[in-house]
């Protein structure tokens, strides 16, 4: 989406199948704001953003910019381009349907010496949706040179998981 920030919430919000004043009283305001959004003769205040953001159901850096996230690819790098796992970094998404946000971000130094210690991915986050995670396999998948969007798993109930390593 190469348009006005206004352009792209009056697309986000048509293809939501909103109408201007359910948006505005999603969001607590007047659909005259909205409008005024959509028109290009205001802009949202920003503490609004993250709200609408979700609304809209895409992140605020794609609401301000038009380009989507995307996630990092998964490849399988040859040994002699690999980090030192010292130098690397496992990260955590997790979304619910609620609305809640869990970001985990652990330097895999440390997953190791967690790994060491018989430690499980709840233990280290206090999250308990992380407990299933296996640090040993994601561990193994890294020493074979696996960088990039590891998992990425979307429930029935749409919460959402993504692990991946940098």
């Amino acid at each position: 989406m190469n348009t006005t920030l206004g352009k792209r919430i009056a697309t986000l919000r048509r293809e939501k199948e909103l109408k201007q004043d359910e948006l505005a009283e999603k969001l607590g305001i007047s659909p005259q704001a909205v409008s005024k959004w959509e028109n290009d003769q205001t802009c949202p205040d920003i503490s609004l953003l993250p709200l609408l953001s979700k609304i809209l159901g895409v992140s605020v850096d794609e609401l301000l910019t038009g380009k989507k996230e995307e996630s990092p690819v998964v490849r399988l790098l040859p040994e002699n381009e690999r980090k030192d796992i010292r130098d690397m970094m496992l990260r955590i998404l997790v979304s619910s349907a609620d609305g809640d946000t869990v970001r985990v971000n652990l330097p895999l130094a440390i997953i190791e010496v967690a790994i060491d210690s018989g430690l499980n991915m709840s233990q280290v986050s206090g999250n308990e949706a992380l407990k299933n995670i296996d640090l040993n396999k994601i561990m193994d998948m890294v020493k074979q040179g696996a960088i990039g969007n590891i998992v990425e798993v979307e429930s029935a109930d749409g919460d959402t998981v993504q692990i991946f390593v940098e």
